[in-house]
């Protein structure tokens, strides 16, 4: 009991991370930070899935927009940016992913459904004649 309460803080600190330096702090260059809230925007959090980076709570999302700030900051373009991370993390983490044979079902699945939806919707009136 003594060891477990003597640990108790080692643990503690052990499991929270301190949040990265540029997770929430602007570019002093307005020019590079809307390039990066842009880029931002467009990546999504590997945590929530749901939300982007730029909207995210989460460590790891912190982590991910410091990466993105600091990389700006350092001269590197958005586009090799992304590039980079969608190597890291796959198609998955850009909102907008590239056109290729596994992303190729979500790129038609639109155009697919709308046709079903003219021919349902023919067939429908076609029969009401």
């Amino acid at each position: 009991m003594a060891m477990a309460l003597a640990l108790s803080p080692a643990i503690a600190l052990a499991q929270s991370s301190a949040p990265a330096v540029f997770a929430d702090t602007q570019l002093p260059d307005p020019a590079q930070e809307a390039a990066a809230k842009t880029l931002m925007e467009t990546l999504r959090c590997v945590v929530c899935q749901g939300q982007s980076i730029a909207d995210s709570d989460a460590t790891m999302a912190g982590d991910m927009r410091a990466l993105v700030r600091q990389r700006i900051q350092a001269g590197e373009s958005p586009v090799a940016i992304r590039d980079w991370l969608i190597a890291r993390y796959g198609d998955y983490i850009s909102y907008d992913p590239p056109l290729s044979a596994a992303t190729s079902l979500l790129w038609a699945t639109p155009v697919l459904l709308l046709g079903l939806g003219i021919w349902i919707a023919r067939a429908s009136f076609r029969r009401r004649r």
